[in-house]
């Protein structure tokens, strides 16, 4: 009987804790990076490259949400990840070249969500289903020194995720510029898969 009694305790505080802890339990499913100089004469274009390793068998989406360095979500858009595949996005004509205000940003932030494959097939405004797996990386335009603009590459960071970020801040408000943009405000996916 106090086994049974220690066992339902221990499992109504497990659930209790995940259920507190939201999407934020689940690992390797967000990644964050920053672009700059993005949309700047004589600067290059910086690139985002992402990848599917296969660890899940399947294909994945790459939910991407934009963000000026404002903190304003300008473009998001879904991405299909087929499994081994590389997908290769420009900053300047993927990412900021459709914003919802019609001005382009030249700095700021990339979210990528690593998702299942949802609507059509990938719809970042709706159902989003973190799925672990997807690598990012960024090349990012420095400072101009001289006559060049030196450009670097990082992997993209992991963040946790938590459900209100997902729910408000990606999802509802993606669907918010997608309704208001008439077509502003969504990216698109480069090339490769």
């Amino acid at each position: 009987m106090r086994k049974k009694l220690l066992f339902a305790i221990a499992l109504v505080t497990l659930s209790l804790l995940t259920m507190g802890l939201g999407v934020a339990s689940a690992q390797d499913v967000y990644k964050v990076n920053y672009f700059s100089n993005a949309n700047y004469t004589g600067a290059p274009d910086a690139t985002v490259r992402i990848d599917n390793p296969g660890v899940t068998g399947g294909n994945l989406c790459a939910m991407i949400y934009v963000f000026d360095n404002d903190q304003q979500l300008t473009e998001c858009c879904g991405c299909l990840e087929t499994p081994n595949g590389l997908r290769t996005i420009s900053v300047n004509n993927n990412l900021t070249s459709n914003p919802l205000t019609g001005v382009r940003s030249k700095t700021g932030v990339i979210k990528v969500v690593s998702a299942a494959v949802n609507n059509s097939p990938c719809d970042p405004t709706s159902n989003v289903t973190p799925t672990a797996s997807l690598r990012v990386w960024a090349t990012h335009i420095q400072n101009k020194v001289g006559s060049a603009f030196p450009i670097t590459e990082t992997e993209s960071s992991d963040s946790t995720l938590g459900a209100k970020e997902l729910s408000f801040y990606l999802q509802a408000e993606c669907a918010f510029v997608n309704i208001l943009g008439s077509g502003h405000g969504i990216c698109s996916c480069g090339w490769g898969d």
